[in-house]
């Protein structure tokens, strides 16, 4: 059955490259992978530089979207936060932040200059002063920094302070730094359990107060469904930048969770020139649907054919890291 997974998802495969409207996680296109199967549509999308054993979730968790059945919703509309890159002018953040109408959270990247960060900040408090903020570090403070960064921070937005994510990489870095705050901010852990070998055996016990969740690097909803069930903390659903094929799947997550306290980051497809499909959001949130990418886009965005060579080496290279214990573990029957 394996080989007949592997042979489908090869045959159908379509490699596209996405432009985007500003630079995001250094990128300006985002070139991913589309395959079809017998429930629907499945993405394959790590980033380029990540090797065959850090893909292998993100291959699961397509495979799980084309070829398991749908895990069953709780919910169909999944609120959601607009996401602001790391941008400095007012007039260009005031555009972003419009194309999530509704939205009443907001996710700042911010990590790389700390007076523009909280310039920045300052600009978003200024155009939704009711909007709650999160700030997303990606890992990239110690903990002296983080201390006195998110200090700073919390000093303009205050009450409307949601959460931290991932100010500094370690688990014992975020303990400490948990210790040592004195303004009531929690921390969220993101690349804790994304970049981690065993996401479940991530100690996380006075480190963090949140986990991101997402299906493509933790292998798909049932497995994130898991590791969520099995840590027992507040879980945001977030997107790992993936097309509305992708986007799609990690809305069926959100939708699937048990509890969903806090608006899902999964807007990112307002940051690319065009989509595969839409996820329109409306009111501040995002409708359960199926989501099958049009044939106009699968051409207008088709890559060269040497790209899709290489996405097709890459797929079979990562199967072959592990595809098959995986599918036997996790009892999957396409």
């Amino acid at each position: 059955m394996s080989a007949i997974i592997l042979d489908q998802v090869l045959t159908s495969l379509h490699v596209l490259t996405l432009p985007m409207k500003v630079k995001f996680r250094g990128i300006k296109s985002r070139e991913i992978a589309l395959f079809e199967g017998p429930f629907g549509w499945g993405e394959f999308s790590p980033f380029l530089e990540y090797d065959e054993v850090e893909s292998l979730p993100w291959l699961m968790s397509g495979i799980e979207a084309a070829f398991v059945p749908a895990v069953n919703p709780i919910r169909q509309e999944i609120s959601i936060n607009a996401t602001l890159p790391e941008l400095d002018s007012k007039i260009r953040i005031a555009e972003i932040l419009s194309w999530y109408p509704g939205c009443k959270t907001i996710k700042i990247k911010v990590g790389s200059n700390l007076p523009r960060d909280l310039a920045r900040i300052e600009i978003v408090r200024s155009l939704a002063p009711t909007a709650k903020i999160r700030v997303d570090v990606n890992g990239n403070w110690d903990v002296n920094y983080a201390e006195s960064a998110l200090q700073a921070i919390f000093e303009i937005t205050g009450e409307f302070f949601e959460y931290v994510e991932q100010p500094c990489r370690s688990i014992a870095e975020l303990r400490e730094l948990k210790r040592k705050l004195s303004a009531p901010i929690k921390i969220a852990g993101d690349e804790l359990f994304r970049k981690a070998p065993d996401p479940f055996a991530v100690e996380i016990a006075g480190a963090i107060d949140i986990m991101i969740l997402k299906a493509a690097p933790l292998g798909g909803i049932r497995r994130s469904l898991a590791i969520a069930e099995h840590h027992g903390l507040p879980a945001v659903i977030s997107s790992a930048l993936e097309s509305a094929v992708g986007i799609a799947h990690e809305l069926r997550l959100a939708a699937a969770l048990p509890e969903l306290r806090y608006d899902s980051g999964l807007g990112t497809g307002t940051l690319f020139v065009s989509d595969v499909g839409n996820n329109e959001i409306s009111n501040g949130s995002i409708s359960l649907h199926p989501l099958i990418p049009s044939a106009k886009s699968l051409s207008t965005f088709a890559a060269l054919p040497e790209r899709k060579t290489w996405w097709q080496d890459r797929i079979r290279n990562t199967w072959a890291s592990g595809a098959d214990v995986w599918l036997e573990s996790e009892r999957w029957k396409p």
